[in-house]
């Protein structure tokens, strides 16, 4: 049997795939450790992130702002002053991104030597991580 059943935290509707999809997108983990460390500054953001356009950065601070994970602080100064920083609710993704980034550190050469090896053949119909095939997934012959 395959698929997510009743009650599922991963089912589309329910707020943990949400949370999932937010921190999966592909700047939100490298924008949230860029805030780890205190109140940045959006120019600050772009050249400490690298590869990130100011609109990419932009559109990300906006989500993350309306997710609840991210506070912008307008200062009445002139010139006018911006800064981002983690809301409690953004603090507690510190940790898991951290072990993520372990992860990428000690795994990162293998996924690349996987990806230079290119892809595996693909197998028709449904196959189970021991390699036999789900009989209640296959037509009888």
């Amino acid at each position: 049997m395959s698929g997510f059943g009743p009650g599922d935290p991963f089912l589309a509707d329910c707020p943990a795939r949400l949370a999932v999809e937010l921190i999966a997108d592909k700047w939100t983990v490298v924008v949230l450790a860029g805030l780890s460390r205190g109140p940045v500054r959006h120019g600050e953001l772009i050249e400490l992130i690298g590869g990130i356009s100011r609109k990419m950065l932009t559109q990300t601070l906006r989500r993350l702002q309306a997710h609840g994970l991210v506070r912008r602080h307008a200062y009445a100064e002139v010139p006018p002053r911006v800064e981002y920083e983690l809301t409690p609710l953004g603090a507690t993704l510190i940790d898991p991104i951290h072990v993520l980034t372990e992860w990428a550190k000690a795994n990162g050469e293998a996924v690349l030597d996987a990806l230079d090896a290119g892809p595996e053949p693909v197998a028709h119909g449904d196959v189970d991580p021991a390699g036999s095939v789900d009989p209640q997934r296959c037509p009888s012959g």
